[in-house]
Formats: C-alpha cells, sequence, structure tokens
C-alpha cells in the first residue's frame, strides 16, 4: 500500500518516537496546530499503511536480577537470510534481529541471557540454525533520539503545506490551516471574491478531524482544516500567504 507522509505525518511520527507512551493525540495536536482528531486519524492511516508499525518497551534487562544483554553479529547465505532471521527470533532470548545488506555480518540479533552459560547456549542454538557467529559483544547502554528533520523543532511557528507537481505545471497543494491565517473564518465564496484565493485555485476537499467535507460556496473554513488546493499552474504566492501564518506573526514568534 502506497502511503506519502506529509509534514503533519512528519511531525507525529517525530513526537511519538520520542515518547509514544506519554505522547496522546492531544499533545501532539496542540504542538501542530490541527485538532486532536485530526492527529488519531493520521496516526490510523499510517498503521494501517505499515508506517508504524507497533510501540515497543524499551526494557533494561541488566535491571531483572541482572540478565546479560548479549549481540551476536552473524553471517547468512544471502539467500536464506529471511529464513534464518525469522528462526533466530524463535531462539528463547533473542528479542530483535536485524537483516543487513551486506554479503557477510548481516543479520545483528540482540539477546537476553540469565547469566553467562545461557548466553552460551543462545550463541550455540544460534550456530546450530546455520549462522556462522563473527563476533559476540555485551550491550552496556543503547541510546535512543527521534529523526531530527522530522521534527524542526527549532522552527518558528508556522502552518504546514505539502505540494504534489501534476504534468503540464499544475499543482496540488495541502495546507493545515492555521489561527491566524487570512483564510480563517472566511467562506470559500468570500474568499474567492475578495481574492484572497485566486480565480484559477480549486479547493478540492476540506478535512476537519475524521470528516472530508465537499466545498461549497458557505463552506467556512476552520482553523486546523486541511485543505487541499488544486491549481492549473503555481499557486500564486498571495493565495499560499491567505493560508499561512503572517510573516510578522512568525517572525515575531521566533524572537522571543
Amino acid at each position: 500500500m502506497s502511503y506519502r507522509i506529509d509534514e503533519i505525518d512528519k511531525r507525529i511520527l517525530y513526537h511519538l518516537a520520542a515518547d509514544a507512551r506519554n505522547t496522546s493525540a492531544p499533545t501532539i495536536a496542540e504542538k501542530v496546530d490541527v485538532t486532536s482528531a485530526t492527529i488519531r486519524h493520521r496516526i490510523r492511516q499510517m498503521e494501517d499503511a505499515g508506517i508504524i508499525e507497533g510501540y515497543h518497551a524499551d526494557i533494561d534487562y541488566e535491571r531483572t536480577d541482572g540478565r546479560i544483554v548479549n549481540q551476536f553479529t552473524c553471517t547468512a547465505p544471502v539467500a536464506d537470510r529471511h529464513r534464518l532471521a525469522q528462526a533466530a527470533l524463535q531462539v528463547s532470548g533473542v528479542v530483535n534481529v536485524r537483516k543487513l545488506m551486506a554479503g557477510r555480518e548481516n543479520l545483528v540479533v540482540t539477546a537476553v541471557g540469565t547469566n553467562t552459560d545461557d548466553v552460551t547456549r543462545i550463541a550455540r542454538e544460534l550456530s546450530n540454525l546455520g549462522l556462522d557467529l563473527e563476533r559476540e559483544d555485551i550491550v552496556q547502554e543503547e541510546l535512543f533520539h527521534p529523526y531530527h528533520p522530522f521534527g524542526a523543532e527549532d522552527e518558528p511557528s508556522k502552518s504546514f503545506a505539502d505540494v504534489q507537481n501534476l504534468a503540464g505545471g499544475a499543482e496540488v497543494i495541502e495546507f493545515t490551516v492555521p489561527e491566524d491565517a487570512a483564510i480563517t473564518g472566511q467562506t470559500l465564496e468570500a474568499a474567492n471574491e475578495s481574492g484572497v484565493i485566486d480565480g484559477d485555485s480549486l479547493v478540492i476537499s476540506i478535512e476537519r478531524g475524521d470528516a472530508v467535507l465537499t466545498p461549497r460556496g458557505d463552506t467556512v473554513v476552520e482553523a486546523g482544516d486541511v485543505v487541499t488546493l488544486f491549481a492549473p499552474e503555481s499557486v500564486p504566492d498571495g493565495t499560499v500567504e491567505a493560508f499561512e501564518t503572517p510573516t510578522s506573526d512568525r517572525v515575531a514568534d521566533g524572537d522571543e
């Protein structure tokens, strides 16, 4: 299933990677300036698309009766790598297997043993599967951090837009509408008549929480709406600015 993430999705992934357990939809919504319903909807979409594969506990096994965390760097025949990775996961004590795109040292197995004898038993079982154990290391500490480019924590507050270029120079652009945008609170008819939306651009959908609205002249654009706009050529700067936080406000926020 194909799924193209936008700026809202990236921020969601950043905050979930930072601390999924203590991060709620309202918390992310406040930071991204959309509704909680939109965040929950986006998370469900990314789960369905296989982008979010699960939520895993970060466990310090050494604190559970002094267990030993060991990492085995192994080589598997390339043709059998997937099968052997699945088999390694079934070995008692193995908690993680990574497949690497390499000819040698192409499987990294993390296992937890109750003592050195148990670690030796795990190594023997991995070897019996047909894996060549190249190296064994005791894991002292593992640190995590969310992917920086998805966070952009140092940027001032702004609206989020995703642009798709079509054949012939046409554009489809998706905006998340901030509270102080020129378009916020206006009907589409009024926005067209006043020139806030140029005459060639067409609003083709409005996502509001879990609902997708059919745009009509009397439809009022609200803060947090995800508005999709089509233009036969590039969307004019004036129309783009109508969906964004005014530049003066963004500069003031950045100076604080």
